[in-house]
């Protein structure tokens, strides 16, 4: 019943409170969503448009967005839960968003138990049981970025966060296997590692190299923006990024020449 309440209540939402459609025309022409059909289309639609009307987005050391940049925001975010339904974001409320990269005072224990400060300027953060940390001018250049996108980044984060906690292996649907899902990325994340510790050039970013956590990260950005690159590189990867995300991106992008990726990146 209550599943049913929710559910009538948001289509009430939607049905009074659409997208403008002179905004709802310039996402359309976002490279990030070439290929998407008329019925998907509207379907993410419908989830940018609940997207910012349960999230807040709070901009903050002076910053001041316009109804473009919310909704380019939400577009780019719910993009990975096209197919998986609003609720897989059910357990967060906010996206932060600053001018450009931030710095990050997290704590963190060591070996032998002492509590250190470290002190990182990003691009994004997920906190766990918190909000999402943006660059407001990452944001704006990710849906045009050949392999690479920050909200879908921090949005795979918040998926992983669902298992308890970000450890590169978040809740599989029904009829996924986990001892699959874990041969398949501990592979990739071995092959990545090696890459990195070599300082070879890296066909996805190796920034996927820094735990299990950001190497589902950057294949989950991967796959989104540069499907045909993680399909060629790690074709047992997008296999089980395909399943989860019930997305096939490489089916429906026409396929380009991509650049090497391997500058480290300050996203989390």
């Amino acid at each position: 019943m209550f599943n049913f309440l929710r559910q009538r209540t948001r289509r009430r939402y939607l049905a009074s409170q659409p997208v403008q459609d002179v905004l709802w025309q310039k996402m359309l022409l976002l490279p990030l969503l070439r290929g998407l059909n008329e019925a998907d289309l509207a379907l993410l639609k419908d989830h940018a448009a609940w997207f910012l009307h349960t999230k807040t987005i709070t901009p903050v050391h002076g910053l001041e967005i316009d109804d473009e940049l919310r909704l380019l925001i939400a577009v780019q975010a719910t993009l990975p839960i096209l197919n998986l339904g609003f609720d897989a974001y059910d357990d967060w409320q906010e996206v932060v968003l600053y001018p450009g990269r931030f710095i990050s005072r997290d704590l963190y224990t060591d070996a032998i138990g002492l509590v250190h400060q470290e002190m990182r300027v990003l691009s994004g953060q997920a906190r766990h049981q918190g909000a999402v940390l943006l660059s407001m001018m990452d944001v704006i250049e990710a849906p045009y970025h050949p392999s690479s996108n920050v909200v879908i980044h921090e949005m795979a984060h918040k998926l992983d966060m669902r298992s308890g906690s970000a450890n590169g292996c978040p809740p599989l649907h029904q009829g996924m296997n986990y001892a699959r899902w874990k041969k398949v990325f501990s592979k990739a994340f071995q092959a990545i590692s090696r890459q990195a510790a070599m300082g070879e050039t890296g066909t996805i970013d190796l920034y996927a190299a820094e735990n299990p956590a950001e190497c589902l990260a950057v294949c989950s950005e991967t796959f989104f923006a540069a499907p045909h690159l993680l399909r060629e590189s790690y074709p047992d990867v997008y296999q089980q990024l395909s399943l989860f995300y019930r997305q096939d991106p490489a089916a429906r992008r026409p396929q380009y020449q991509y650049r090497p990726v391997f500058m480290m990146r300050g996203w989390v």
